[in-house]
């Protein structure tokens, strides 16, 4: 997504030197029909649906008092280090309104200082916990806002995880749809507390390997278009929408589509997935902003459904754009329609109003592109120096929510008794270059772009900098000196065997810390191009493991990792007593491992993907390698439909090392008293009518001569991206060779009329029928243990012929005390329960589903068939 200079340079460097490992020059040749995605237009008009009524109404407003100018600024980003946030739209200063800061990223407040980073969003979902997942959206929200940004680049659901090897799997909260959808929805409504959230990538960005041609370029591919994802209509709807759909009902703000084509049209360009899918079936009333040289086009783009384009210049710091002025001359010329205008500026400030940034906005007081106190006021050129940061500390109490979401995410995935710890323990080894800190700092490799010392999060453009980062050292470390009477001692390098059998065989327990590490495709690690080339561990971690095990009868593992890794020979390793993935931290990394290594909290985590035994068992991987040509876009084909992580191993009898939602306790559950009633409920009906017709705000000259650059009104900053003209002539002003030829626009693409509603649409998030109850499932469970501990109720529906043998449909994180039971409940909705008719272009319910319960996807004891529907 965004790189800065010292990424650019990495990246070169890494063109030049890893040109042989990944051989760029390698490809296949696609022989099947290219997948195609239909025309639909036009893009549908805000209606101010569901609760945004009163957000449109101040938008309204605002809109009918601009002029076509003030307008396309709010449609356009001021260009790469234009302004202080990553990235920022015009202002409006006739009114007042100095324009919408928008910042990186899923885990916080990236490239500032004094700002929390906050656990992945893949040890969100780990938690099972819906509050939590509030509660650090909430926090999260705060820190941007006491910033001065306006909306947050954040959370993610796409990548949902279609392959476990995936680069960015680990910024969302799970490769399953409802579990994803379960924790987005939380995480909006706390960001937006506060500020906007941008709801990303849509759709179907599933890796990293292709998703830009430069990119690629970068890396010796020379394609000329980023590859395609292609899926069919059911698949779309019943996994990849799924959580965005969740999303819009929460009421996000904005809407980021993604650099990936889909069925071989652009995912900003496609009219398809953004009119048809998102703006006219989900009712989106908010707006679609592009990611960072996402856009291909103008006009197109534009009527296609992207209201926003980011950071507003074709290429980073060319000072050429898409929108900007070219909105203005298609504006004058006739070729773009008002009303489409009307309705992108329309929804941005709904947006804005919806979170209450006209009460809340605060200014700006740091720089996205320097920590120093002062530089230039515009960062990409040579401009007068301000101060650009005020360096203030926005962390408030949020390391304690940290911890705590830290350590309810650690699954203990192995334990024959050896956990917790009694710190009876003489001598505590510690082994493994992620047991400490990077010997560069916790920062010291560029959007995290290494993995030296502790894993905490990933890398690329889904980081924040730390503050600090508690390392397992030395959080046990401390905890050892300060709390009991043991010794403890540190091997952080994987190679050293002397030092590590001298350790290993005088230990009483053995804690090894290994991982492997992921992320943005503009940063390779090892020959890992932002996706991972394997599911191994990384810095010679399963050596380190073999080696540490074969001297010590108790050893423990620790893994830090963005996703599924290779751990079935470990699982049955008798030395190896127990395992623990702990997943991407944050900063209190070590503080919340220690909790739970003794016994202070008692893990409940479940995991949020499935550890196959190995990587042919999940049934995808990444497309590494160019297959449609030496040139054209890379085709990767999602034949395996529905059949994705723990669906893929159920649907073909595939036993994994551990299941999705499969996750240990220091006490035992029981489940039992299995209840299914139905709901009253009315019958389900599909949307009709239509739309009014497209309204319009204000008037516009016609005359060029009133959009020209104001020259003596303010200075022209080089390379930024503005609304003007540099000339009467709109063809001089477009610098375009192809300005005044023949125009063929698709069908439909400027009608302003009324439009028909999709049956399955209706209100924000689709019909509201959908999230009727249907049945109520309650269950009984009770911990048979000795002490008190959380248990995660799980609900998996079987949904008949033709789909995964079960889907997760609902769950809850229960606190028991021991020997106490609790009532689990769980409401199925209409969308629980229902299948995508392809035909129908609906939802259609399913006769007699089966429900099962209990604590993992395949610990599940309890069963019912429902009635009819």
């Amino acid at each position: 997504m965004r790189i800065n200079n010292g990424s650019v340079a990495a990246l070169l460097l890494c063109s030049a030197v890893c040109a042989q490992q990944i051989i760029p020059g390698q490809y296949t040749n696609y022989s099947a029909p290219l997948a195609t995605s239909p025309d639909k237009y036009p893009s549908p008009w805000g209606r101010g649906s569901g609760d945004w009524a009163d957000a449109y109404e101040k938008a309204r407003r605002l809109v009918a008092q601009l002029t076509l100018l003030e307008k396309v600024n709010l449609t356009t980003g001021v260009g790469w280090e234009g302004e202080r946030c990553t990235g920022n739209t015009g202002s409006v200063p006739r009114l007042g309104f100095r324009g919408i800061c928008f910042q990186d990223g899923p885990v916080g407040n990236r490239h500032t200082d004094y700002v929390s980073v906050f656990p992945a969003g893949i040890n969100v979902g780990a938690t099972w916990d819906r509050g939590l997942a509030y509660a650090r959206g909430q926090a999260m929200g705060l820190e941007m806002n006491d910033k001065g940004v306006d909306g947050q680049l954040a959370p993610v659901c796409g990548p949902l995880g279609r392959s476990p090897d995936g680069g960015r799997n680990w910024e969302g909260f799970s490769n399953d749809p409802y579990l994803c959808g379960a924790m987005i929805t939380p995480t909006i409504q706390g960001i937006q507390e506060h500020v906007m959230a941008t709801t990303k990538h849509y759709i179907l960005n599933e890796q990293e390997h292709f998703r830009q041609s430069p990119e690629a370029q970068g890396y010796g591919y020379n394609i000329s278009k980023p590859s395609s994802s292609n899926v069919n209509d059911t698949t779309m709807h019943e996994l990849y929408l799924w959580p965005f759909a969740d999303a819009v009902r929460a009421g996000t703000a904005s809407i980021m589509c993604s650099y990936n084509e889909i069925n071989n049209t652009a995912g900003c360009g496609n009219s398809y997935t953004l009119n048809y899918l998102l703006k006219n079936e989900l009712d989106f009333q908010g707006f679609v902003m592009s990611d960072w040289q996402a856009t291909h086009g103008g006009v197109n783009e534009f009527l296609s459904g992207t209201d926003m384009s980011m950071p507003g210049d074709t290429l980073f710091g060319t000072g050429y754009t898409f929108y900007g002025t070219n909105l203005t001359i298609a504006i004058l010329n006739g070729t773009l329609p008002q009303w489409r205008l009307d309705d992108a500026v329309t929804r941005i400030l709904a947006a804005y109003y919806y979170v209450g940034r006209d009460t809340k906005q605060i200014p700006i007081n740091f720089s996205t592109y320097t920590k120093a106190t002062y530089g230039n006021e515009h960062a990409l050129v040579t401009s007068p120096i301000v101060e650009v940061n005020e360096h203030v500390d926005v962390r408030r109490d949020h390391s304690a929510l940290i911890r705590e979401v830290g350590r309810a995410s650690i699954v203990l995935l192995k334990n024959n008794g050896v956990l917790p710890l009694k710190g009876t323990e003489r001598q505590v080894g510690l082994f493994g270059n992620d047991a400490g800190s990077n010997p560069a700092g916790a920062d010291g490799c560029s959007n995290r772009g290494c993995f030296n010392g502790t894993l905490a999060v990933g890398w690329g453009s889904g980081t924040a900098d730390f503050t600090y980062l508690v390392t397992p050292e030395q959080a046990i470390q401390n905890y050892i000196i300060t709390n009991t009477s043991g010794t403890t001692q540190t091997i952080t390098d994987n190679y050293n065997d002397a030092a590590i059998k001298a350790l290993a065989t005088t230990s009483d327990v053995a804690l090894v810390f290994v991982g492997a590490d992921s992320g943005e495709g503009f940063i390779m690690v090892d020959y890992n191009w932002g996706d991972r080339k394997n599911l191994t561990l990384w810095q010679g971690g399963d050596r380190l493991v073999r080696n540490v095990s074969s001297l010590n009868s108790n050893t423990v593992l620790v893994l830090h990792s963005v996703g599924p890794i290779e751990i079935d020979e470990y699982a049955n390793n008798p030395n190896i007593t127990a395992i623990l993935w702990a997943g991407l931290p944050g900063q209190e990394s070590g503080n919340a491992l220690v909790d739970v290594l003794y016994g202070h909290y008692n893990p409940g985590g479940k995991l949020p993907f499935t550890m196959g035994k190995q990587f042919a068992d999940y049934g995808t991987k990444v497309l590494s390698v160019p297959n449609n040509g030496l040139t054209g876009a890379p085709q990767i084909d999602f034949t395996e439909g529905l059949m994705t992580d723990y669906r893929h191993f159920d649907a073909f009898n595939i036993t994994p090392t551990y299941e999705f939602g499969f996750g240990l306790s220091y006490t035992t559950f029981t489940f039992s008293n299995l209840t299914a009633a139905r709901t009253s409920t009315g019958p389900y009906v599909p949307n009709s009518g239509t739309t009014t017709s497209a309204p319009t705000y204000g008037n516009y000259s016609t005359n060029p001569a009133d959009y020209l650059f104001p020259n003596t009104s303010f200075p022209h900053v080089p390379l930024y991206i503005y609304p003007y003209l540099n000339s009467t002539n709109l063809s001089t002003s477009s610098a375009d060779p192809s300005y005044g030829q023949p125009l063929s626009l698709p069908p439909g693409a400027t009608d302003s009329t009324p439009q028909p509603f999709l049956p399955a649409s209706g209100a924000p998030g689709g019909n509201p029928s959908l999230w009727d109850p249907v049945y109520s499932i309650t269950a009984t469970v009770t911990n048979t243990g000795p002490v008190a501990g959380s248990q995660v109720a799980q609900v998996y529906v079987s949904l008949g012929p033709g789909q995964p043998p079960k889907v997760l449909r609902g769950f809850a994180r229960l606190w028991i005390e021991a020997g106490e039971s609790k009532m689990f409940t769980a409401e199925l909705t209409r969308r629980d329960v229902s299948t995508w008719d392809p035909v129908a272009q609906d939802w259609v319910r399913v006769k007699r589903p089966v429900v099962f319960v209990g604590g993992s996807s395949r610990e599940l004891p309890l069963s019912v068939v429902l009635g009819e529907g």
